[in-house]
Parts: C-alpha cells; structure tokens; sequence
C-alpha cells in the first residue's frame, strides 16, 4: 500500500499547483480584456469617436503578448497532467479526454483562428467582418474556460460516472457536464476575469494620467471602466456568497477548512454558529490555538439563519480532512480583496457623480490614481487566492469522495520530481520574465496616434513624380468587403 504524505508526493502536488498558478495568471485576463476589446470597437463604429479605436489598438497589444503567454504555460499544464498526475490522467480519461479536447477544438482552432482576423485583419477585412472576429475572440475565450471550469467542478462535485476497472465511466453525459459545482462556479469566475481585465485597463489608464502622457486619450477609458465595476463588484460579492451555500451543501469539508470550523456544536450542545475572523490552527488539525470568534456570522452566511448546524470538520475522519491553513486565508483575503476593489468602484463613481474625473480633476488628486494603479494587481492576487481555496480545500481528494490525490499521483522517484519541478519552474519564470518585457515595452512606447484610421486613404509623400520617375510601390492588399 502506498503511504499518502510522502515527499515525492508532496512536491508533484506543489509542481502542479505551481504551474496551475502562473497559467492562471493569463488566462482571466485574456477572456476579460477580449469583451472589452469588442465594446470597444463597437463604442467606435458606432460614434466615430477615433479615441475608442486608439485605445482598442493600444489594449490589443497587451492583449496579444497575454494570450501568448497564456498558450504557452497552459501546453505546460498538459503535458504536467500525464506527467505528473498520470494514474489520475488514466482514470479520467473517459470523461476528461472529451471536455479537454472541447476545449482544445475552442482555443486552438475557433478562438486562434479569429484572433489572426481581430489582429491581422485591420485594412484588410471589411469593419463589420473584423468586428464580428473581435466577438467571436471573446465568445471563444470565454466557451474555452466554460469546458476547463466543466471538468474542474466535476472533480468538486463527480456526477454521471460510475468507477468500474479503474476508470471513470460516464453514465450520463447530462449530470457530469453541468455538475453542481459548475453551476456557481463558473459565473463566479467568469465575472472575476471581467473585473480582472477592467481594473489592469483602469489601473494601466491611471499610470498613464499619474505620468501625463496621453492623460486626455485615458481619461476617456477610466470613466466607462469604473462605471463598468459599479456593477460587476458588487454581483461578484453575491456570486461569492451564492458558491459559498453552494459548496457548505456539496463540500463540507472545504466550508469546515474555509472557515476553520472545527466544532459543529459548542460543549453546552448549542450549534456552534461563529464566524472566525483570525484563527491559528493546531498541529492535529482538530482545532485552533487562538481564535476570534463573531457569533452567528457563520450561521447567517451559509444557512441564512441565526442559528443554522454547519458541519464542522469534526463530523468527518481526520484522514478526510483538508489542512485549514492555505484555504483559511487565501479565502479571506479573496473576500477582502473583493470588498476592496468594490469600494473603489465607488471612489471613482464619486468621482464622476462629482464631474471630478477629468484630467484636470484627477491631477489634483495623485492617490486616487496610485490606488487605481494598486489595484490593477490585486484581482490576480484574487484569483490565485480564491482557485487555491478550491484546489486545498478538496485535499486530500483528486476526485472529492472518490480517488484520492496520492492515487492519482505518478510515484516518481524524488530524484525525477525535483527535476520536473525545477525544469518547469524555471520555464514558468521565464515566460513570466518575457511577458513582462514585452508588456514594459508595449507601455514605454504608448498609444499609436499617428496612423490612418481603416478606411482612410493612405499618404505616400515621398513618392517620386518629377521626371517621369517611378512611385513606390504600396503593397495593398484587396480588401473584402466594405471598409467605410
């Protein structure tokens, strides 16, 4: 029998959570930034306002140099599941070969392909075409994480399979698609990217005023970003809530570790309804050390009542349990994160409600603009916190209730894992490195103001007319479509 917490064991679980954590750090802003890349081309063909396409064709190249990087560590992540998690890879086959290769079908082909057109396609497809590409980048970003989101709920809540030879059989495609978890889950993280891509624009929009460079260009983007935010932080906030009831009746365990809610009951045989603010688990893991305790918040949170029984983590075996530390605070500084970047959404409604957000306005006001810089990093932070809440907080279950982690694992020798886990952290890295390069330079150099607009008949001032000589070739292309 294999021993469940060895070190080969542990480092091929912090390998994969490695890679999983920079491939996300892509990802959400790829889906995020494409939708509002398409409200921006629609905000300019529908105005004619020749700010919104500066800013589309400023922002697409950050967008550009994300999903690159975005390609690159999620082959990564494929590789690392038959690599490392290869009994597991095995098992889910039936299930997982099919809704990754959904996905793959989504990125590599539908999405990839009008990425060529949304780039490539200016002058040379009609704007109608080339807006309808834009759309069908963020429809196929989005249906890309929708498949990836199906085939982790599952493996939150397994439905329609039954385990038989050591595979996972799917009795009901229905079920396991659209699992419980699935249900909260993706709205919850389709709305998280949205407010990813609006605040990296706010803030990236924010530096550029803070250093008045364009200043009149970006106080143009600020104002729709904050009002954008207005709404979506607060839904987030309720989404959150919403996948918090979802998981107390799905994942006990993950609620009781989320909470460090050891006790279902106090001593005197009362539920236990406390929310704990700040705790210090023991090292058995059967409760805390310190802790501060707000009566009833628990019970309000998760059964919408003051005196609601939430399982605590001593209904259920201590070979069962989930380590509390990493789920325990990643939640909470999700939760706080989120409140946070709620209330700057209101700071800058504020703002406009004052008639503030101007250029002159926000120049009298640097540490709105710094806070709007700040919190251009914070959504990331978010992200990373909240998938590690949902990947710990499973622990020590692969499939929740069904195969274990350590099962799943490939057993490697320690030698062999120490060399995946260094050869995959330094290509992590460097991806990581060149994003950031490019993503400097793309900054450093700023909007391009000075090329025609599609459509507008191009200069050729140095073309050659004395003397009958010849004029320099243009190169056009045909373009298909109309183009005015």
């Amino acid at each position: 029998m294999l021993v469940e917490n060895t070190l080969p064991i542990l480092l091929s679980r912090l390998d994969f959570a490695w890679i999983t954590s920079m491939h996300i750090l892509w990802t959400p802003l790829t889906i995020g930034v494409s939708w509002i890349l398409f409200g921006l081309e629609v905000a300019w063909l529908r105005s004619g306002d020749e700010r919104w396409y500066r800013l589309e064709r400023f922002f697409e190249k950050i967008f550009i140099v994300n999903f690159g990087a975005g390609v690159a560590t999620g082959v990564t992540m494929e590789m690392a599941f038959g690599i490392l998690y290869g009994p597991f890879s095995q098992a889910v086959g039936p299930f997982f070969g099919n809704i990754l290769g959904f996905e793959t079908i989504t990125a590599f082909m539908y999405e990839a392909g009008f990425i060529g057109l949304m780039v490539f396609g200016w002058n040379k497809i009609g704007k109608g075409m080339h807006l309808f590409s834009t759309f069908n980048v963020a429809f196929a970003s989005s249906l890309s994480a929708y498949w990836i989101l199906v085939a982790n709920g599952w493996m939150q809540t397994p439905d329609g399979v039954v385990l038989k030879d050591g595979l996972f059989q799917v009795t009901n495609w229905w079920s396991a698609i659209f699992n419980e978890s699935n249900e909260w889950g993706f709205p919850h993280m389709w709305v998280a990217t949205m407010i990813l891509g609006f605040f990296v624009l706010a803030g990236t929009s924010a530096w550029f005023i803070l250093k008045n460079r364009h200043a009149d260009l970006f106080v143009k983007m600020l104002k729709p970003a904050i009002l954008a935010l207005l709404i979506a932080t607060p839904i987030q906030i309720w989404l959150g809530d919403s996948l918090g009831v979802d998981v107390a009746h799905s994942e006990p365990t993950t609620l009781a570790a989320m909470e460090g809610h050891y006790h279902t009951y106090l001593p005197d045989g009362k539920p236990n309804t406390s929310w704990n603010l700040i705790a210090i688990p023991n090292a058995a893991n059967d409760g805390s050390l310190f802790s501060i305790r707000i009566p009833h918040v628990l019970s309000l949170l998760e059964t919408h009542t003051l005196n609601g029984v939430v399982p605590g983590l001593d209904q259920f075996p201590a070979k069962d349990r989930p380590d509390v530390w990493v789920p325990f605070y990643s939640f909470r500084i999700m939760v706080a994160i989120g409140f946070f970047l709620f209330f700057m959404a209101l700071w800058g409604t504020m703002l406009i409600l004052r008639g503030q957000l101007t250029v002159e306005g926000l120049r009298k006001r640097p540490w709105f603009l710094r806070a709007m810089v700040f919190s251009a990093f914070l959504p990331y932070l978010a992200v990373w916190t909240g998938w590690w809440t949902r990947e710990v907080g499973r622990q020590p279950w692969v499939v929740y209730n069904l195969m274990r982690t350590y099962e799943g694992t490939s057993h490697m020798g320690l030698g062999q894992e120490i060399v995946w886990f260094l050869g995959y952290g330094v290509f992590e890295l460097t991806v990581w490195a060149g994003a950031w390069y490019f993503f400097s330079r793309v900054i450093r150099k700023g909007p391009d103001l000075e090329s025609p607009l599609p459509g507008a008949p191009e200069q050729h001032a140095d073309q050659e007319h004395a003397g009958g000589g010849l004029a320099k070739p243009t190169f056009a292309k045909p373009t298909f479509g109309k183009t005015h």
